[in-house]
């Protein structure tokens, strides 16, 4: 099948590999996109995640969460300009948004918007959003929340005034000034270097069977092994693995404040042990917005110049 130069432009954004690699991986893929990505990986041709060029959206990300730190909820509201964005009344009406969703019974975003509206029950939270609409002048959508309650404490951070919003979830018998400004060091490291788990722990068999053919992939097409034993490839395997691993879980990585390298587990180890009380990293949600969304490219130019004609 042909490949357009848009495909092969996108493809190029998502990994970071060259135009004629991308415009092979494409033809080899029939133009199916994911599995382009995953044959430029096998190829060592992209790096292992793709890179932010499909998160497009507008918007902001809000957390509301209590005086206690034992409840929490976080929200991602859609609009579609950076600029209403940052009008006051639209972050006014995500603030209430997230408020809503920590209280709400819903289990899904549909019962969410049809549940009645906390600050007038009159209308649902989807009638209230169709009046923000009018009132903003734009399309708007609250696309997902997430709520929490724990027995232990929250921690939050929201970075960018909200395009990145996240929340920790700890274990632990103390809700001290020290334990509070650690899980917030905490909620700032997954906000940066974005982990996909808490713990190797938690990494399941499948996540780590597709990623071991990767990296096979990628051994037996470099030119360096070959001849190598099949012995040698899979110790290669099993140490790239791990170095793998440790990039996408929490506790393995090294923390970002650390002068001595050490990781966020030792950290929060470190912190518990100072102030003598139990300290463990539970759950956490990361929130960032626009994320998997394709913002629409306009060509104003090339719009007018067709109705001239």
């Amino acid at each position: 099948m042909a490949i357009s130069a848009s495909q092969v432009k996108e493809l190029r954004e998502m990994t970071g590999a060259g135009m004629m690699d991308c415009k092979k991986a494409l033809t080899n893929t029939d133009g199916d996109m994911d599995k382009a990505v995953e044959w430029l990986r096998e190829n060592g041709l992209a790096k292992a995640e793709k890179k932010s060029g499909r998160i497009a959206a507008e918007g902001i990300v809000a957390i509301d969460i209590t005086e206690d730190r034992k409840s929490a909820s976080i929200v991602e509201v859609n609009s579609e300009t950076d600029f209403v964005a940052k009008n006051e009344k639209f972050q006014t009406y995500v603030a209430e948004v997230a408020a809503q969703a920590r209280n709400t019974i819903a289990g899904d975003i549909d019962a969410f918007l049809a549940e009645p509206w906390a600050l007038d029950t009159s209308v649902s939270v989807d009638e209230k959003l169709k009046s923000m609409i009018a009132v903003i002048g734009e399309n708007m959508n609250i696309r997902r929340f997430q709520k929490v309650e724990t027995s232990g404490l929250l921690g939050s951070y929201i970075h960018a005034g909200g395009k990145i919003g996240v929340l920790v979830e700890a274990d632990t018998d103390s809700s001290n000034d020290a334990v509070k400004e650690c899980l917030k060091n905490v909620a700032m490291q997954v906000a940066a270097l974005i982990p996909k788990y808490v713990s190797a722990e938690d990494v399941d068999e499948e996540y780590k069977e597709h990623e071991k053919q990767i990296l096979l992939a990628q051994a037996k097409n470099d030119p360096k092994n070959a001849g190598k034993p099949d012995q040698i490839i899979e110790k290669m395997i099993t140490g790239r693995l791990n170095k793998e691993l440790k990039e996408v879980c929490l506790l393995e990585q090294a923390y970002f404040k650390s002068e001595n390298k050490e990781t966020v587990k030792q950290y929060v180890e470190s912190v518990a042990k100072a102030e003598g009380c139990s300290l463990s990293i539970k759950n956490f949600i990361r929130f960032e917005t626009g994320e998997g969304i394709e913002k629409k490219e306009e060509d104003f130019a090339a719009e007018v110049a067709a109705q001239m004609k």
